[in-house]
């Protein structure tokens, strides 16, 4: 069985997903910047943002949000995400408590 096929969107739709796509890459990549200057209080916001329902914050993959992270550059944060048991593929809203737990305490006791 086949997955249905998508609806033809007309010039206007397309420009519109793909306007709402670009500001929605835009506000995760500001967000992502903003955990580059708070560290592990970035950290904390995002996660709280999550909590509270932010789109935003729930899309990005927790692997973008740890390199975002000073001083844990892709092989840090690709060490941390096997420890912990998080996979390479899991956005934060994905987390679960324990997870997000562990995070936060490898991130501060580093």
């Amino acid at each position: 069985m086949s997955a249905p096929a998508l609806p033809a969107l007309s010039t206007e739709q397309r420009s519109a997903a793909l306007a709402k796509a670009l500001e929605a890459r835009r506000a995760r990549s500001a967000l992502l910047r903003k955990v580059a200057e708070d560290g592990a209080d970035g950290l904390r916001h995002v996660l709280s943002r999550s909590d509270a329902g932010d789109h935003v914050a729930q899309r990005i993959p927790v692997l973008r949000l740890l390199q975002a992270l000073p001083r844990i550059g892709s092989v840090r944060s690709e060490q941390l995400m096997k420890e912990l048991g998080i996979a390479d593929t899991r956005r934060v809203r994905g987390l679960g408590a324990r997870q997000r737990a562990e995070l936060l305490a490898a991130v501060d006791g580093r």
